[in-house]
């Protein structure tokens, strides 16, 4: 498939709307509290019979300082001690959640995210590794998508070796901006000398996949002072970037209010970062994935993409559609046959909950038909930018025209502006509507309605 991408920014400015960024289909707002832990145990007892290999996700919710821009679920401390009682409940976690599945399924995907994974030490980042080895049934080669996120203020050659022996193999490293007054204003000062030696260790050790992370729309952002910082990155020739549009939505997340609204780009200077970072990336030889992430053209989720077989969830664009996701620590959340599940998010009551000798799932969703088929419509576009209707009649026993046919009229508008072309079998996304996959995914989003839409971040 074409992987190009126009950007049209007459189009762009009129679909500039809010709406989600489908991690999940239904999204989180959906998930009720009287789903609980015997629905969980139930879940995982369909899912045992699915066949179905694991992909494990762990919540490390730490952060030495906080970043006022970040919206993740994280606990700002400088206190290295409170990993301790954290870790020996995720322990538990690991033991009880493990009982639920068959040991004989192979974690095809494992990933430590957070706040800042790293926060913990080597010592106990190599005890995590360890009991999660006891309990579940790793790769023990690079079979396995196994992907740390990375604060390079946190992390250096050494730690790098150890998490390639631990059997990390891709990590996602956090950059935003290397401009020492955008450093500031957002309380995130990280030296090019910091990041370019994990960079460094990540290439001499053998990583198979290194992502960059790029943050436009914080103060004091330029269009010539963001492009410095990509060409700086772009040295290194990292195999992915996720260049990320910051929500301001300080209602939310209290933190943001430590920014100066006045201090950050317009729409317009936002809008010309966005242009002239694509360009650069597209001139380097990336290509677009989509939903703000570049790869080199042999990267597996370019190669995955031109097979149709790649796939989103809460990490992002992963290559492992086929697999249940299992979510440990506090907040993390679960997909377990035709459920969502999630943690508790405060550390009090994961605490509680571990400590009480059970599962600290506190709600979640039982997916309708309707809801599996829907994701299935919005994982394909977001993740192919092409919906073949046979597959999905013939996976779904519906006949595609017919029950979305409200839909299909819905999609004219965007027709005529040139973002998506019908025919009588097909959806393909256009070049020119790419970066605006979200508002195509909306038009199948059955619980998109105003007063929910104003919840999520600008598409753009």
């Amino acid at each position: 498939m074409e992987q190009s991408i126009q950007f049209n920014e007459e189009l762009i400015k009129r679909y500039n709307q809010t709406g989600p960024r489908y991690t999940s289909y239904p999204t989180a707002l959906q998930f009720e509290n009287d789903f609980g832990i015997a629905d969980y145990e139930a879940a995982a007892e369909r899912s045992n019979a699915s066949g179905r290999n694991l992909s494990l996700y762990f919540h490390i919710p730490f952060c030495d300082t906080v970043c006022f821009f970040c919206a993740c679920n994280k606990v700002w401390t400088r206190d290295r001690s409170k990993t301790t009682p954290y870790l020996e409940r995720l322990y538990k976690e690991i033991e009880m959640q493990s009982k639920l599945f068959d040991p004989s399924r192979k974690v095809d995907q494992l990933h430590w995210g957070g706040g800042t994974p790293t926060f913990i030490n080597m010592d106990e980042m190599s005890e995590l590794m360890e009991t999660t080895r006891r309990f579940f049934n790793l790769h023990d080669d690079d079979s396995g998508e196994y992907s740390i996120e990375i604060d390079p203020r946190e992390a250096n050659k050494e730690s790098v070796k150890l998490l390639r022996n631990l059997g990390f193999n891709r990590m996602s490293l956090g950059v935003q901006d290397f401009d020492e007054k955008v450093q500031k204003a957002v309380n995130r000062i990280q030296t090019q000398k910091q990041t370019f030696e994990v960079l460094e260790g990540a290439r001499e050790f053998g990583f198979m996949s290194v992502n960059v992370d790029l943050i436009y729309g914080l103060p004091f952002q330029t269009e010539s002072g963001f492009i410095k910082t990509l060409d700086r990155v772009l040295e290194a020739e990292p195999d992915r970037f996720s260049i990320f549009n910051y929500a301001h939505m300080p209602s939310l997340f209290p933190t943001q209010k430590k920014m100066n609204e006045a201090d950050m780009p317009s729409p317009d200077e936002k809008l010309a970062i966005l242009h002239a970072t694509t360009n650069r990336l597209l001139e380097a030889g990336y290509v677009y994935i989509g939903m703000d992430h570049f790869a080199k053209p042999d990267d597996e989720l370019a190669v995955a993409q031109r097979n149709e077989t790649l796939y989103r969830n809460f990490q992002g664009y992963s290559t492992h559609a086929e697999c249940d996701l299992i979510g440990m620590g506090a907040t993390s959340i679960s997909l377990i046959d035709n459920t969502y599940a999630q943690n508790y998010k405060g550390l009090d009551e994961y605490y509680q909950a571990i400590d009480a000798g059970h599962l600290a799932t506190f709600r979640g969703v039982h997916l309708t038909e309707d809801d599996e088929l829907r994701r299935d419509v919005i994982t394909r576009l977001i993740s192919h930018f092409h919906l073949n209707f046979d597959k999905l009649n013939q996976r779904w026993g519906i006949h595609f025209d017919e029950y979305f046919a409200k839909e299909l009229q819905a999609l004219k508008p965007m027709m005529e502006d040139g973002l998506v072309t019908v025919t009588d079998s097909d959806i393909f996304v256009t070049p020119a509507g790419r970066l605006l996959i979200r508002n195509i995914c909306m038009v199948f989003d059955a619980y998109m309605k105003p007063e929910v839409q104003n919840r999520f971040s600008k598409v753009i």
